[in-house]
């Protein structure tokens, strides 16, 4: 029994040729393939099959009833091929299918959010199934096209592409500070004198340190507090309700901080970033789906003009 393997579809792909297009030399044409070059793939095929598949003429080529038999059988088989291969290639220039995106939870409701609806009205062939997670995992095994997390990338084989750096502010509520002195230098932070609200490292398990950031001057800071959280915007709302001292990321506290619900400790420490990443798992040949969700996602990261900024590059200042 002939073994099916990359020859036999190609020989069964030049027949196909001579059929459809009635000679070889037409079908070396379409195939861009030499006459002898089309002679020869076919005289494999018979041979492998063992069977004569065309009888040739000077003027013409026809099916003999094996041959018939074989085109009736296999064309349905190739054009089913084809248009696999089409459809394929169509998802890499037409945004279409199913997109599964692991999403930090934060950057989720805060960005993503209020703005997604607007993505998936724009790309109707596309389905979008949006998981929110503390970890990136194993996004391969786990299925996602893409992830977008906080945080230093790892090393790993996963292609990470930097969104943003948001600012790390040490903040704390008026009415705290109301109760306790107002601390002067990020190391009055360390005894008993202030609680502060420390954040677990959804990767390590434990408290994020306190870092504080001026030009090339780090300094790290054993925070002192009884309280631990994992959820950001928990953290907030407790600080905001006056319990403590905080360390959050500027993205999502301008309402607060503008309005006066939050104060900016140590503005003269301002240099402490965290960024955020999008991973994917190839840079080659990235589907469509997943460029137009970075270029999207993207958008939604660059920072905003503050209003008098917009008003100045508009001219009206």
């Amino acid at each position: 029994m002939p073994r099916f393997d990359e020859r036999t579809l190609n020989g069964m792909g030049v027949l196909a040729a001579i059929v459809k297009s009635g000679s070889f030399a037409a079908a070396g044409e379409r195939l861009d393939m030499s006459q002898p070059g089309v002679s020869r793939a076919v005289a494999r095929l018979e041979a492998r099959l063992g069977v004569r598949l065309l009888d040739r003429t000077t003027r013409s080529v026809t099916l003999t009833d094996e041959g018939r038999r074989l085109y009736e059988q296999v064309m349905p088989l190739l054009d089913a091929l084809e248009e696999a291969a089409t459809s394929a290639t169509q998802g890499a220039t037409a945004v279409r299918g199913r997109l599964r995106a692991n999403i930090d939870p934060f950057f989720s409701q805060l960005v993503l959010a209020p703005q997604l609806g607007a993505f998936v009205e724009q790309y109707p062939e596309l389905r979008v199934e949006l998981v929110t997670r503390d970890q990136l995992g194993d996004m391969v095994a786990d299925g996602f096209d893409l992830a977008v997390r906080f945080g230093v990338p790892r090393t790993s084989s996963l292609v990470a592409r930097k969104l943003l750096e948001t600012r790390i502010l040490t903040v704390a509520a008026p009415s705290y500070l109301k109760r306790r002195a107002r601390p002067v230098h990020p190391n009055d932070l360390q005894g008993e004198t202030h609680a502060c609200i420390r954040f677990r490292d959804p990767d390590t398990g434990r408290p994020f340190d306190w870092e504080f950031h001026r030009g090339r001057k780090k300094i790290v800071v054993e925070a002192a507090g009884r309280l631990t959280v994992n959820d950001v915007r928990t953290m907030h709302g407790v600080c905001m309700a006056g319990h403590g001292i905080a360390q959050v990321m500027e993205l999502g506290v301008e309402p607060y901080l503008a309005d006066g619900r939050l104060v900016d400790l140590f503005p003269d420490w301002p240099d402490d970033r965290f960024p955020l990443y999008a991973y994917y798992p190839s840079r080659h040949h990235v589907p469509a789906k997943v460029r137009a969700f970075l270029d999207f996602i993207v958008a939604l990261a660059k920072p905003q003009p503050k209003r008098g900024e917009r008003k100045k590059r508009s001219g009206t200042a």
